[in-house]
Parts: structure tokens; sequence; C-alpha cells
């Protein structure tokens, strides 16, 4: 039997440190909002053959030149889709016509050069918010109906250190924010709060079966026959996003969050939500 609650403050101590390093860059640097936040420039450019990992460096170097936050990925596999907040339409075509001569492209291959503006993605931060918020109200209804209000609580609470953890690497690291990162938070928190609902299952099951046990012993051993299946789970899950973010760029606004939410998730299921309800049933 593993003694997760015995070293409880340990594993505080480790999120707390991260939370505030993480927290503290965001304070100083703020996020780095893409363009589908700040508004910007999409620039979609044919290159007219696959386009490898190599090829993908080198056009990244020659953007770079031009702005060094812009952001790139391929699509449909030949396309070049080039995402910028402070490119115009002067340095957009001095960018192009670099990458024309380079690669031997036409006019023609400039397929296509779009502003966002900045009113929109307004709307999308507090269209995000309340998606987010609204996702963890209902996640903390029905654990409450299904299990016990304290319950809902720790998980709560689990969810909250997944979100900051997720958005001090984004601030720490300075990655940039767009889209597809709202729809990975709600992906992560839904694999969070799956796997915490298993542990909570487990020890509502061993609550009632071991009558003489303390809620310490309780948890630890319902974490114990949890930690296979929840190792398991992570890992298959890691492989499988790792495997897309490596072989698959253009969806890598959306893998990276994935993967340090998991990480995060499963951390949080077993270290911080069981702890959080013990000290929670221990105040009772």
């Amino acid at each position: 039997m593993l003694k997760i609650i015995e070293k409880t403050k340990i594993w505080f101590a480790i999120s707390i440190v991260l939370i505030v390093i993480g927290m503290g860059s965001l304070f100083v640097n703020g996020l780095n909002f893409g363009i589908d936040f700040n508004g910007g420039t999409v620039v979609t450019i044919e290159m007219g053959e696959k386009i490898i990992p190599e090829t993908k460096s080198e056009i990244d170097t020659i953007i770079q030149k031009y702005d060094k936050n812009a952001t790139s990925n391929t699509s449909n596999e030949t396309q070049i889709e080039i995402k910028s907040n402070s490119l115009d339409e002067n340095t957009t075509n001095d960018l192009f016509e670099e990458i024309k001569t380079a690669y031997n492209l036409e006019d023609a291959d400039l397929l296509s050069q779009s502003n966002v503006g900045p009113a929109v993605g307004k709307e999308l931060k507090s269209k995000a918010l309340k998606a987010l918020v609204i996702a963890v109200l209902a996640m903390l209804a029905y654990i409450a109906i299904r299990f016990e209000f304290k319950f809902g609580i720790a998980a709560v609470i689990a969810l909250l250190h997944d979100i900051l953890i997720t958005l001090g690497v984004y601030a720490l690291f300075r990655v940039p924010l767009n889209t597809p990162f709202i729809a990975a938070m709600l992906t992560i928190l839904g694999y969070s709060i799956n796997d915490t609902i298993v542990i909570f299952d487990r020890i509502r099951e061993n609550t009632k079966n071991m009558k003489g046990k303390s809620i310490t012993e309780v948890t630890n051993i319902s974490v114990t026959q949890t930690m296979s299946r929840s190792i398991n789970t992570v890992l298959t899950t890691l492989i499988t996003i790792v495997s897309v973010y490596i072989f698959v760029p253009a969806v890598r606004d959306f893998t990276f969050p994935l993967i340090v939410g998991i990480l995060s998730g499963a951390y949080s299921s077993i270290f911080i939500a069981s702890p959080v309800w013990v000290l929670l049933k221990k105040q009772k």
C-alpha cells in the first residue's frame, strides 16, 4: 500500500512551486496571445510539393527575419500557413518574395492574405472563459450529486490546478495561445475529471467495505488499487498524442497543451484531489 496521504505536504509543495513559477511568469510577461485573440495576418502559400521537415525549418528561418513571434503550420501537405501579429502588407510581400525566390514559386502561389480583427479576439476570450466556467460548474454539480459535495470541491481544486499549470507553461515558454488551446483545455478537464472520478469511486466503495479503517488508510488503499490503471491510461494516451505532435505539425497548437494538461491531470487526480478530500473530511 502506497502512503500517499501521509506525504500530502510534499505533493502540495511541488504543485505550489510550479504554480508560483508559472503565475510569476504570467504576471511579468503575460500570455502570448496569437492572432485568434489579438488579431493579425494569416498568409497561405502553395509550395507545389510536399513540405518535408527540412523545408519547413528553412521556411521558418525566413519567416523569423520578418517576425520572430510568427508561427507556421503545414496544411494539405503542400501549403504553408503563416500567422503573425505584426506583418503588414509590405512586409508580407517582402516575405513572399524571399520564399518565392528561394523555391522558384509563382505569384499565383500566394493563395491568400487575410486579416483578423482584434474585436473577434475579444469575443473569443469572453466565450472561452464562459465555456471553462460552465464546464467546471457542471462537473462540480455532477460529482456533488453522484458522490458528495466534498468530492466535488476536491475535484474542482484539482481542475484549477491543471488549468494554472498549463497556463503557467504557456506563460513561461511564451507559447502562442490560439483557439485550439480552448478546445485542448476542455479536453484536459474532461480527461482529468474522469481519472479523478475513478479514484473517488474506489474510495466510496472501499469506505463502505472497510468500516474499521481510517479515512487515510481507505484513501491510500484506493489510490494504490487504481494506480496501475491511471499510469497505463496516461502512458497510452501520451504515446498517441506525442506521436501526433511530432508527425502532424499542423495540429501542434492543440496537442501541446494536451500533453502538458494530461501530465498535470494525472498528477492532480492522484496527489491533489484525494489528499484535498481527506483534509475536507478531517475538518468535518
